[in-house]
């Protein structure tokens, strides 16, 4: 047995309380955070000051559980005897776990089930953090889960159940939602699900059979490689496109012709962004990068001091929290070494003109590039400027779009260049679990499977590799096949050879006498024996002759290799 209180805790006097006293009882009068006139005892603490005690309204209750565990459970109930009625279902639970009726585990569940689920949510969100997710997938699985919690009713725990998912799946399918972001709603659900078992607020995972959706046959934004004659295009075009759509005249007579004149300054701030957005898209292509990696990194991440230049990926800025080192191929290292000396100079001479210290190296927590937020806009319009993708109208929405898609219905992207990176990994021959190292893939299906682009890869030249079969066999002209005799002569005739070995008499070596050098000095069989081109065995004309029970029938023919009973002398 326990017994049921009401918690009570101090609080500073807010300003303009009035203080009173009433039955020799010190009060206090304030108006709380809702607007309303409330009324608590005054306490004073051993320091002398005055604060206000106040009382919860909900009574709670703490008592031993069937385990003999002290626990301090709430009722939920502002009534005493309502929480009373509560208590009783307490007692009985912790006699039914001390009776074995029960498990612990359904005991502490129980235990849970008063509260909204909303405040289970709020904590595994907060168990995310402290895992340290990324904040927009913290955020996507929280959007999720209130649209789950909002469509399917769920409100407690014990509104969790697998029709009301499936239901709301099937429903979400047929208005046309891909099977990835179907899986993307129940994988949210069933992570919630394992953390509550985890903490003992569910007996087990509910989700945990709902079936996932197939994403193979209903891919909706598949990616395509871009051919190195695409990539030298586009990056001419990055490299130049500011500068030429700065000085282009967009109105009037001499629309399209560009300006002749422009400021020293300004032409050299655009060079430079052309220079920083193609280099950003050759980082793209030679690293396998993903953008908000790129983003992430600052000069002090990079290393030209070792044998091999390198870039250091912090675990936090990795899709898999790993952290990895991303090896830079020399030309690339060199334009990035380049770029940053460049950006040195530039941040040298204006704190000469602002007649500041002149930094002798950049500080290292500059970003190595400045990868804009509008990456995606800006890359479409390179697309288009370099005549990878094309402008068209859209009758239906009544305006223009980029169409960037081929006849297979693959797309480009920003992210297709990390597909245009692995399909060259393999189109170069690279080995598959190299190709997957570099991608940093924890799965080669991955690699080879979603970010190979099978149409560049050369299946036809690959055919070459593979051995001549001609229908006719080999050419006899091109092969000699020598066999010596028994007696080290070379024999014309494979058959032939063969059989005299198989015409031998048991016992008799093949430089013996006999029936074998009649053979051998007139070329015809021995006596008795004949040659079968089939099978290559020897038919005795004069019939079998008996044997003894001790003779074996059949008799071994030494001379061929491996030795054999199949053989009858």
């Amino acid at each position: 047995m326990g017994y049921l209180y009401r918690p009570t805790q101090t609080k500073a006097i807010p300003p303009g309380a009035e203080l009173f006293t009433r039955k020799g009882e010190r009060l206090a009068r304030f108006t709380d955070g809702r607007g309303r006139t409330r009324i608590a005892t005054v306490t004073t603490t051993d320091s002398g000051a005055d604060r206000l005690v106040l009382t919860s309204p909900y009574w709670r209750y703490r008592y031993r559980d069937g385990s003999g565990q002290l626990r301090d459970a709430p009722t939920g109930c502002k009534d005493q005897v309502a929480a009373q009625g509560v208590v009783k279902q307490l007692d009985r639970r912790a006699e039914l776990v001390k009776a074995e009726v029960i498990t612990p585990g359904e005991n502490d569940a129980a235990d849970h089930v008063v509260l909204p689920l909303s405040e289970h949510v709020d904590a595994y969100v907060a168990h995310l953090q402290a895992k340290g997710n990324a904040p927009r997938r913290i955020g996507m699985v929280r959007a999720r889960l209130d649209k789950l919690m909002a469509d399917c009713r769920f409100n407690r725990l014990t509104d969790l159940n697998v029709s009301a998912l499936e239901r709301w799946l099937v429903d979400r399918q047929a208005e046309g939602m891909s099977a990835a972001t179907r899986n993307g709603y129940r994988e949210a659900l069933v992570g919630l699900g394992n953390w509550c078992r985890r903490t003992h607020r569910l007996v087990a995972n509910p989700f945990i059979d709902v079936p996932i959706a197939d994403t193979k046959s209903d891919r909706r934004h598949q990616r395509r490689a871009m051919t190195e004659d695409e990539l030298s295009r586009l990056l001419a075009v990055a490299r130049q496109r500011p500068l030429l759509e700065a000085t282009m005249i967009r109105r009037g007579k001499h629309k399209g012709q560009h300006v002749a004149h422009i400021r020293p300054e300004v032409r050299s701030q655009l060079d430079l962004l052309g220079r920083e957005r193609a280099l950003i898209y050759k980082t793209f292509v030679l690293t396998g990068l993903r953008k908000g990696e790129l983003a992430s990194l600052t000069v002090a991440q990079v290393d030209f001091d070792a044998n091999a230049p390198y870039i250091v990926l912090n675990p936090q800025n990795e899709r898999n929290r790993q952290g990895s080192d991303i090896p830079l191929r020399d030309d690339l290292a060199q334009d990035i070494r380049s770029w940053l000396a460049d950006k040195l100079k530039a941040m040298q001479d204006r704190a000469r003109q602002a007649g500041e210290p002149i930094p002798m190296k950049l500080p290292s927590d500059t970003p190595l590039f400045y990868v804009p937020a509008g990456l995606i806009r800006i890359f479409d319009r390179d697309l288009v400027a370099a005549g990878i993708a094309q402008v068209v109208k859209d009758p239906k929405a009544g305006k223009v779009r980029i169409a960037k898609q081929d006849d297979r219905g693959r797309t480009i992207d920003v992210h297709a260049l990390r597909t245009t990176f692995g399909t060259h990994l393999s189109k170069g021959g690279v080995a598959p679990r190299t190709a997957q190292a570099a991608m940093r893939h924890s799965d080669i299906k991955l690699t080879m499977g979603v970010y190979t682009d099978p149409k560049l890869l050369d299946v036809r030249g690959a055919l070459d590799v593979l051995p001549a079969l001609p229908l006719d066999g080999p050419d006899p002209a091109a092969q000699t096949v020598t066999i010596t005799g028994t007696d080290n002569t070379p024999c014309q005739n494979a058959t032939s050879a063969i059989a005299r070995l198989i015409a031998l008499p048991h016992g008799q070596s093949s430089t013996g006498g006999g029936k074998a050098d009649h053979q051998q000095a007139t070329g015809t069989p021995a006596d008795g024996l004949v040659e079968t081109a089939v099978s290559g065995t020897q038919v005795n004309r004069n019939g079998s002759k008996s044997t003894g029970d001790h003779e074996p029938s059949q008799e071994r023919v030494m001379g061929l290799e491996p030795t054999t009973f199949t053989l009858a002398t």
